[in-house]
């Protein structure tokens, strides 16, 4: 092995161990926090006397504030730093997430909810633009799939710790849905506070490194000659950039499954008559096949050095998953085709991520993946999630509620499929083709 091969395989062992298992947990409290509202509702909706449609509008509110405040997040940790950006991030969420356990009516409800959006805001797109400070392209695939892993992995862990908290009931005073809350949030709170000892904000910074580390992953993190962004501007003019609004719509349909079915899914498969506890167990197992798979799918996108269609094909995946439910019936083919749903999910966040943080310039990232996480959440979890929301009031099935997801994730397929042809011919030309 040569001199700068060595070099390379021990700085980067050294800031993927570092780095990545830190924020994947927290990453994965911030999903618990987030998506606990499922677990929760299975006592909570009764006892605050929540429908189908307010309990749907009051969970989709966390993306709208998620929209409003993501960007300037994402430019307030480009200013101030990761390490202390994150932290406030982290330690907001974590004290509104707990508060959510004295919320009393359905306004409470919708404020808190609303409340979480805007404290969580920019975390995500925050770390996806804190590795491409430290993770060189050829690298990223892996790294943001292994980061992303934390989204199933919350559920897989939280959904059966979810329901053994429901179990406390009565603990106290205080109801099971309540100590779920309390639980999970405070956690986060402590591990923000760790952030200030753990991250570092730029290579440059990095007194664990080597000065002949730090000067080749600085070297490796340098745009390669003749490298082309097809995305460029200020947020404005990305706003009207045709490029800009197909990652959104392809980002959408990942973001609906996810959220959709995180928020959606206790309440599907209880309605097979299990108990609480008993869904908390059953709905992790797709969570964990999905982590399996999002890992492996990442590492052959890296491998193959191929973005397109490692970010079309788990799309379609979610519409088989989506519309094989309308077909099928019972509980272990619904269980089958919810892991297909949740697989695409997730499957689809490594490699698109590095696809889109490649196709955007250096001055645009900031803004950039703040702004296509931020549209997409809106309308793949502020919307989609109210769209099933009001089809299951209307209907009375879990089952037809899933089918406006298929729909929306075929055309989120199309659209990684033309933008990425568009992406191909760009770089072999001056003017951008899309």
């Amino acid at each position: 092995m040569d001199a700068d091969a060595t070099i390379e395989m021990r700085t980067m062992r050294k800031v993927t161990w570092r780095l990545l298992p830190f924020l994947m947990l927290c990453y994965l409290l911030a999903f618990i926090d987030r998506a606990n509202v499922g677990m929760a509702s299975l006592q909570m909706n009764a006892d605050l006397g929540l429908s189908s449609r307010v309990f749907g509008f009051g969970a989709s509110l966390f993306f709208v504030a998620y929209f409003l405040m993501e960007v300037p997040s994402n430019l307030m940790l480009q200013k101030v730093g990761a390490r202390y950006w994150i932290a406030r991030i982290m330690v907001t969420w974590g004290l509104v997430s707990a508060a959510m356990a004295f919320v009393w009516d359905a306004p409470s409800f919708y404020v808190m909810r609303f409340l979480l959006g805007a404290a969580e805001a920019g975390f995500f797109p925050g770390v996806v633009l804190y590795l491409t400070y430290w993770m060189p392209p050829r690298y990223r695939g892996r790294t943001l799939a292994l980061f992303a892993v934390a989204i199933p992995l919350s559920s897989f862990v939280g959904s059966p710790l979810s329901g053994l908290l429901l179990s406390m009931n009565g603990l106290v005073g205080l109801r099971g849905w309540q100590w779920l809350f309390i639980c999970e949030g405070v956690p986060t709170v402590l591990l923000g506070l760790t952030c200030l000892k753990v991250l570092t904000d730029r290579p440059a910074d990095a007194a664990w490194l080597t000065d002949a580390e730090r000067a080749w992953l600085t070297n490796a993190l340098a745009p390669a000659a003749g490298q082309k962004p097809m995305v460029n501007g200020s947020i404005w003019q990305l706003a009207r950039t045709p490029a800009f609004w197909a990652m959104v719509i392809a980002c959408s349909g990942a973001s609906a499954a996810g959220s959709v079915l995180g928020v959606w899914q206790p309440q599907l498969l209880k309605s097979f008559g299990l108990t609480d506890l008993q869904t908390g167990l059953v709905n992790s197992v797709p969570y964990g096949i999905a982590a399996l798979a999002m890992v492996l799918w990442g590492r052959h996108s890296d491998a193959t050095d191929e973005r397109r269609w490692h970010t079309a094909l788990p799309l379609l995946l979610i519409a088989v998953g989506a519309i094989g439910t309308f077909a099928l019936t019972g509980l272990l083919p619904t269980l089958l085709l919810l892991t297909f749903v949740l697989a695409g999910a997730y499957c689809f966040k490594g490699p698109f991520w590095s696809m889109a943080s490649s196709w955007l310039s250096t001055g645009t990232a900031a803004a950039g993946i703040a702004a296509i996480n931020a549209t997409s959440n809106l309308i793949g979890g502020g919307l989609m999630v109210n769209v099933y929301g009001v089809v299951h009031d209307a209907t009375g099935s879990y089952v037809l509620a899933l089918l406006p997801l298929a729909g929306l994730t075929v055309a989120s397929a199309v659209a990684v499929v033309l933008v990425g042809r568009a992406a191909a011919e760009t770089s072999k030309s001056k003017a951008p083709a899309f």
